[in-house]
């Protein structure tokens, strides 16, 4: 029997373990996989909520290393993470996404000569100034087996000179919670608790740096927005760094024109799959709500320069069109006047993106 430590820290990772620990389960002569949680996102409204919904068993470990800068919550995983490696002697160490403790974990394992298998790699910005295409090329360059969820995936880490035979294109794991959970959103009371309808709201997030940490940034994108609120209602579920910026006065002001422009804690994410699945377009600067974006058929406007999922443009769903007013403006203007193209679903989004890593783990 395998035993096989399965890594989560964040939010955007708790959709991607769900399915892949439920796969492993069913293999109880084969894999003894075991959840080890690093505390990167510890709150209920961050992280306990997502393992309620998504019926993500109690993790067999919960390393609480909390927040910090980069370096310090790097090294604290790290640290934490060599003892659970020493103690466990896993046969193969799963990490998913591309945060710190991806990041973290990988080269932890790999330091102790433990495989290493990364679930959702390939994917580049080529955007250095995010800390997550550091993780993400870390990650690959030392994995020993790599998940792709696109083609694309597949040639950029062809063009690192990642040997062929450790590639594996397996689809988006992430789609596999969406579908699973879709179902949920039929009898989800969100719209009425947000006050919206059908089809005549966006909905918007923003939590990236390069967005929430430059004020002169931050408030013309907020501008935007209370612009629009005027002609669409917006259900802004503000992240904590985003809720600080907000404490500015003049901005402060600008939200308390514009109550078309919604505020509301962090969702759970059957009640953002809910408001997503139902909205007139998506407004974000998140990379895992390009995708769902892409899934539901809702056209996407990414707030960001560029996009390590190229393949959400691909299929028409997605335009990237930066952080500044009249990019915004040009992006969702074009949504409004219906310019809208068909959206393609991309190759292997179809809910069993877990099933093929299992079988490719069964293999080898």
């Amino acid at each position: 029997m395998k035993n096989v430590l399965l890594v989560a820290g964040a939010r955007p990772n708790f959709m991607k373990v769900a399915p892949v620990l439920r796969e492993l389960l069913k293999h109880p002569d084969t894999f003894r996989p075991q959840l080890i949680h690093t505390g990167q996102h510890y709150d209920a409204d961050m992280s306990d909520v997502f393992f309620q919904e998504l019926a993500i068993p109690k993790p067999d470990l919960f390393m609480g290393v909390g927040s910090g800068s980069h370096a310090e919550q790097t090294g604290r995983i790290m640290i934490a993470f060599e003892k659970v490696c020493l103690e466990t002697k896993p046969d193969l160490v799963i990490v998913v996404g591309d945060v710190n403790s991806t990041m973290a974990c990988a080269i932890t394992a790999k330091k102790l000569c433990f495989p290493v298998a990364h679930i959702e790699a390939g994917l580049r910005s080529r955007d250095w100034t995010m800390p997550e295409e550091v993780n993400r090329v870390v990650t690959d360059a030392i994995s020993d087996l790599l998940f792709t969820p696109s083609r694309d995936g597949d040639q950029n880490l062809l063009r690192e000179g990642i040997p062929a035979d450790r590639i594996h294109f397996v689809g988006n794991v992430m789609i596999d919670s969406l579908l699973e959970q879709l179902p949920k959103t039929e009898t989800r009371n969100t719209l009425r608790q947000c006050g919206v309808e059908v089809g005549k709201f966006a909905t918007l997030t923003l939590h990236r740096p390069a967005n929430v940490d430059d004020p002169q940034v931050f408030s013309g994108i907020v501008e935007v927005m209370a612009e629009l609120s005027r002609e669409l209602d917006i259900i802004w579920p503000v992240h904590p760094r985003a809720r600080k910026m907000l404490e500015d006065p003049r901005l402060a002001g600008l939200l308390k024109d514009a109550p078309g422009l919604k505020l509301t804690g962090p969702l759970g994410y059957v009640d953002m799959l809910t408001l997503n699945r139902n909205a007139k377009l998506v407004l974000t600067d998140s990379g895992g709500l390009q995708e769902e974006a892409t899934v539901l058929g809702v056209p996407c406007i990414t707030l960001r320069e560029n996009t390590e999922r190229p393949v959400t443009v691909e299929s028409g769903a997605n335009r990237v069109v930066g952080n500044r007013p009249m990019g915004i403006r040009a992006g969702v203007r074009s949504v409004l006047n219906g310019n809208e193209c068909s959206i393609r679903i991309p190759e292997f989004w179809d809910g069993k993106a877990a099933g093929r890593i299992v079988d490719v783990l069964m293999r080898r």
